[in-house]
């Protein structure tokens, strides 16, 4: 396996999900991603590819840049 994880990508580590399906975020991760107490976050999954954990307001403003998007004029296509 690797000696370092490559730059920007981490394994933190296994967790056990408890019997009220909670998990606890390793904390070099909470660090990394500057989680805490308190925070919102957003759960989304692929049924093939798996789970994601994304801070809720980080996807806000993923999302706030998209609708920007949806509000300028269409490119029209040259070959059309």
């Amino acid at each position: 396996m690797f000696d370092e994880d490559p730059e920007g990508k981490h394994i933190f580590g296994t967790v056990r999900v408890g019997e009220r399906g909670q998990i606890v975020i390793p904390k070099k991760a909470r660090e990394i991603f500057s989680i805490q107490p308190g925070d919102t976050l957003l759960v989304v999954g692929d049924e093939k590819r798996g789970i994601a954990i994304v801070k809720a307001d980080t996807f806000k403003a993923m999302a706030k840049r998209l609708f920007c998007i949806f509000d300028q004029e269409p490119v029209e296509d040259p070959e059309d």
